[in-house]
């Protein structure tokens, strides 16, 4: 199971946002750069990256911030934010991001995300962010009427490398992974599943890694990491099963 650290970016600092709230974040280090280089040197085999100012304005918003990341480690990334079309979304494929994550458009445009994930196999994730259940996008500013589970399925066997699934209510808010409902949502789906939001301890991770048969492929964790609740070698242990 991967462990992906993440860093937010909000005006070209990395933040983190209490359960996706814009005008409640925390700048955590005004260096995101200097950030991607620590969690590299820390173990990290992954780098979960999101321009939070473009997942609101429907653009790359960051794009300086992100290029400037990519360049500067050798771990691979996965990006979010602000990829609404086929340019921006091969503009960075081609510039070396390893992975991207398609959010919104899963919802307004599916078979643009079709399309994605069928020409670039292994190389899109598929971001679903739920309230109570249910989808919300752009930037979680907007909620819908669809289940989480209802659109994972319009997607199954498109070649999407994951869904990644964070339950908004605990994102950010240090309150605990839900568990079940991202198992839930796992063995309803033969896509990998990475769980986000609410990791606040090692027991999370070791309540995910025991599900791991699920179908869980790995956990995005943030906050944590940053206010050293989480110890990056212990919880990089926890999920090689060495813990």
């Amino acid at each position: 199971m991967i462990l992906y650290p993440a860093i937010d970016l909000k005006d070209g600092v990395c933040v983190r946002l209490l359960r996706g709230d814009m005008d409640r974040a925390t700048i955590f280090n005004p260096d995101p750069v200097a950030q991607a280089k620590r969690f590299q040197e820390a173990g990290f085999e992954w780098l979960h990256l999101v321009d939070l100012n473009g997942a609101v304005e429907g653009k790359p918003v960051n794009a300086d911030a992100v290029a400037a990341v990519v360049a500067a480690i050798d771990i691979p990334v996965q990006l979010g934010g602000g990829i609404r079309n086929r340019e921006t979304l091969e503009r960075w494929l081609d510039s070396g991001v390893r992975r991207v994550i398609l959010g919104t458009a899963a919802l307004s445009d599916p078979d643009f995300v079709l399309d994605a994930c069928r020409a670039h196999e292994g190389r899109v994730a598929i971001a679903i962010d739920a309230r109570e259940g249910r989808v919300a996008v752009e930037g979680w500013t907007r909620n819908s009427d669809v289940r989480a589970l209802d659109l994972a399925l319009r997607f199954e066997d498109a070649g999407a490398a994951a869904i990644i699934y964070t339950d908004i209510d605990r994102d950010g808010a240090m309150g605990g992974v839900n568990v079940e409902a991202t198992v839930d949502l796992a063995f309803a789906l033969t896509t990998p599943v990475i769980a986000s939001g609410g990791v606040s301890a090692l027991s999370d991770l070791k309540e995910l890694k025991a599900q791991e048969s699920a179908g869980i492929d790995g956990v995005i964790c943030g906050r944590a990491l940053y206010d050293g609740r989480i110890d990056p070698a212990a919880a990089l242990a926890v999920l090689a099963g060495k813990k």
